[in-house]
């Protein structure tokens, strides 16, 4: 674990709160510095860093790694979460918070970050699109399409069930974690995004006051 935090009472309970809890963690107080370090499991990333912003740190080490990223900071306004998570965040703590709330976001963006059990290969087509599970790559007519990881979850909810109506409270409990207490609108600029990317709006279908789902395109699933 990296904690990624200029004030030093805070970086130290965070660090003595992580080995407690069975980590190994350390901190540093610029995001340059960060963004030096060899990627870490999970980062805990506070946003007012004395040199970097830290939307750009975030923003750097997404397209550099597939670290998960855990924002921790006292800017509580839905423009900055929405913000950090379209750069790539996983997930979003406002300050103060409970040690034993981060621990539990922690263990929720670590599951996510699991693959198929034994590495077993699994890729979804549904028409033109393809979703590879193990790679995280994804294809639209042949051509490869680069999401973020929050597009890639939500497009992985929908591609794994096409046809179904899936609310948006699960989509957000899916693709954020079932402790994501923000606005569900915020997937609004998620699937906006997702949508322009793979070229087809009218593969995601809204179904409004209910949720989404993915067009009812007969889907084939393949280990190759």
């Amino acid at each position: 674990m990296l904690v990624v935090e200029d004030d030093p009472g805070i970086a130290t309970q965070l660090v003595r709160g992580l080995e407690r809890a069975g980590y190994t963690a350390d901190s540093v107080a610029m995001g340059a510095e960060a963004l030096r370090r060899p990627a870490s499991d999970v980062v805990l990333l506070d946003l007012g860093l004395p040199d970097v912003d830290g939307i750009d740190v975030c923003r750097r080490l997404r397209a550099s790694s597939d670290t998960a990223i855990i924002v921790v900071t006292a800017r509580g306004e839905e423009a900055d979460r929405v913000l950090a998570l379209d750069e790539g965040a996983d997930d979003y703590l406002v300050k103060p918070f409970g040690l034993a709330e981060l621990l539990a976001r922690i263990r929720a963006v670590l599951r996510r970050g699991q693959r198929s059990p034994g590495g077993t290969a699994e890729v979804l087509r549904h028409g033109p699109l393809t979703v590879d599970l193990r790679t995280r790559k994804v294809t639209m007519s042949g051509t490869e399409v680069a999401l973020t990881p929050k597009e890639f979850a939500i497009l992985e909810c929908l591609a794994t069930d096409p046809g179904r109506l899936i609310s948006r409270q699960e989509i957000v409990e899916r693709a954020w974690d079932e402790h994501w207490y923000g606005p569900t609108k915020v997937l609004d600029v998620h699937l906006a995004a997702l949508r322009r990317k793979i070229g087809d709006p009218s593969l995601i279908e809204t179904v409004y006051g209910h949720g989404f789902r993915l067009a009812d395109r007969p889907p084939v699933r393949a280990d190759q």
